[in-house]
């Protein structure tokens, strides 16, 4: 490799030209941004490009966009914004996607190496501001480093486990020319080995003396593309199956080995399943996830765990035997050796039909405003089993979460790492981007919704149709309930709203106003089937909260 010249008469492209000659060695097609003064090398070389540039209306939705189209695709998304307060702007979609171990590159404009050794306009360590919330952040000092540091980039933000990774390039550096043998770099792609035999042998003897195992799916799961897997080892064996939010049809709901999602902040009907359990079979389960103390509490239950990486430590996440491996392959290892399964079905069938009654209920239930099981209900009648639903953090999550049937991987997605608010309106038009083939609806509370609604705008202007599903309740309702129920009651958690429908129609999207709860169904598909951004403001009755509490309190071992 050449070292990289500034004089402009040793090369005829600029190292920002070289940045992207290396996005798209990389199959970057997509580029989520603001522009600024001091990147504006980049962009131009973007648009000079098969790259698509993505112009968002805020540096926050870059990032979440990045987020949504890394976990959708397994591709890293790429995020672009100036220097300073831009860069800053991307700090939390950035932070989302290493704690929902997703993978995205994100990409700054810094100030150039002849003033940042010193106090100066817009300069500070950005560096080291993105560090403890990336798996690896560096400032790209010479344009000779261009190639071997996106190359690497890539390569740690895609592999197990995967994350976010800056890059912050200094102005001077985005200008310098570059000579015309500095290229891309050839990418290469980490491997997954088959299961270690010795561990493959000690599962085996754990399994064979468990009298109820239960396997816990979680994203690794998903992301591995392990669901046909799954399905069979769970079949053979015949082990009843549950999932975390962010596993959600890596095995599907309507399965009778199906027990449902588990990560609810109370003990829920799935819990009941873990009580019984003696065997945890943990398959790409990450602790971030939820606290392992919701299904193993005492903490001697036994655990084997299966992921391309070693389990993190925790009390009660003690593993007897690690399988750190190809998920699929070890799966289909694991079964094979244990041979067909002797344990009878204990436990799935009564958790599936509590979970069906509540929905069913809910389903019925007409009250105004709506129940959340209500809303529920007609959201999952509306849309397909390929479909995607972004369900945004609040009370509306703990719902969506708990009794959303799922049947395929990543079509309800849920953050769950670092559960941040707000990111579901900037995810849903990466969503369609990346699968534009599907109906893509947002379920959203009123106090996200205008955290980053400011990205309809985004999305009308690229023609990416969607439905945004606003829950209103005219409060924070996950922090009203967890109020409730810690102090008795709840303080500053309520706040006014604008008119949804005129606030959506000055965007030139579609605004519909629900006065009943036989109106949601057919606004739904009547949205989903309209090709511009819809957006409907559904008022919902939080009393269910606790209600739901109490029926939960009431359940005893027998499940009745």
């Amino acid at each position: 490799m050449t070292k990289a010249s500034t004089n402009p008469s040793d090369g005829k492209r600029t190292a920002a030209e070289l940045i992207v000659e290396s996005l798209e060695n990389e199959g970057v097609t997509h580029v989520f941004g603001i522009p600024g003064e001091e990147n504006i090398r980049l962009v131009e070389a973007l648009a000079a490009s098969s790259i698509e540039y993505v112009l968002t209306r805020h540096e926050q939705g870059a990032s979440f966009m990045a987020e949504t189209y890394g976990r959708l695709t397994g591709k890293a998304g790429v995020c672009s914004a100036t220097l300073g307060p831009g860069a800053i702007n991307l700090l939390l979609g950035v932070a989302d996607a290493t704690t929902n171990s997703t993978p995205v590159v994100a990409l700054s404009a810094q100030v150039g190496n002849f003033r940042n050794y010193k106090e100066s306009h817009q300069s500070v360590d950005l560096v080291s501001m993105f560090a403890p919330v990336t798996k690896w952040s560096e400032l790209v000092a010479t344009p000779g480093a261009v190639p071997e540091m996106v190359r690497k980039a890539f390569k740690l933000a895609q592999t197990e486990r995967p994350g976010a990774v800056y890059l912050a390039v200094p102005e001077d550096v985005e200008e310098a020319m570059v000579p015309d043998d500095l290229t891309p770099l050839r990418v290469n792609v980490p491997r997954a080995d088959d299961p270690a035999q010795a561990q493959l042998e000690r599962a085996v003897e754990i399994l064979r003396a468990a009298r109820n195992p239960i396997v816990l799916a979680g994203h690794g799961a998903v992301r591995s593309e392990a669901s046909a897997a799954l399905l069979r080892f769970a079949e053979r064996l015949r082990i009843p199956v549950a999932t975390t939010f962010h596993g959600k049809g890596v095995f599907p709901d309507d399965h009778k080995l199906a027990l449902g999602a588990v990560g609810f902040m109370r003990h829920d009907y799935v819990n009941f399943g873990f009580d019984r359990a003696d065997v945890i079979v943990a398959v790409g389960y990450e602790l971030q996830e939820f606290d392992p103390v919701r299904v193993n509490p005492s903490g001697d239950t036994k655990i084997i765990h299966m992921h391309r990486f070693p389990a993190e430590v925790d009390a009660h996440y003690d593993v007897s035997v690690g399988i750190t491996a190809d998920i699929s392959r070890s799966l289909d290892a694991l079964a094979d050796a244990v041979g067909e399964g002797r344990w009878t079905e204990r436990g799935p069938e009564r958790i599936r039909e509590l979970l069906s009654a509540e929905l069913a209920r809910g389903a019925a239930d007409d009250r105004f405003p709506l129940a959340p099981a209500r809303i529920v209900a007609d959201t999952r009648a509306a849309l397909g089993r390929d479909d995607i639903v972004l369900v945004d953090t609040g009370a509306l999550k703990m719902w969506m979460a708990r009794l959303y049937p799922t049947y395929e991987p990543n079509t309800c997605l849920i953050s769950n790492g670092l559960s941040t608010m707000a990111w579901t309106l900037p995810g849903a038009i990466a969503a369609k981007i990346a699968r534009p083939e599907a109906k893509v609806l947002v379920s959203t509370g009123d106090g996200s919704f205008l955290m980053n609604s400011q990205e309809i705008e985004t999305a009308m202007r690229l023609g990416t149709p969607m439905v945004i599903l606003i829950w209103v309740d005219d409060a924070y309702g996950l922090i009203s309930w967890k109020m409730d129920l810690e102090i008795g009651h709840n303080v500053d958690t309520r706040f006014g709203n604008p008119d949804f429908v005129k606030y959506a129609e000055s965007f030139g999207a579609s605004g519909y106003r629900l006065t009943a709860a036989d109106e949601l169904l057919p606004t739904l598909r009547a949205a989903l089937a309209a090709d511009t951004v819809s957006v409907i403001a559904c008022p919902v009755d939080y009393s269910a909260n606790s209600d739901l509490i109490a029926s939960l309190g009431e359940l005893d071992e027998s499940l009745s």
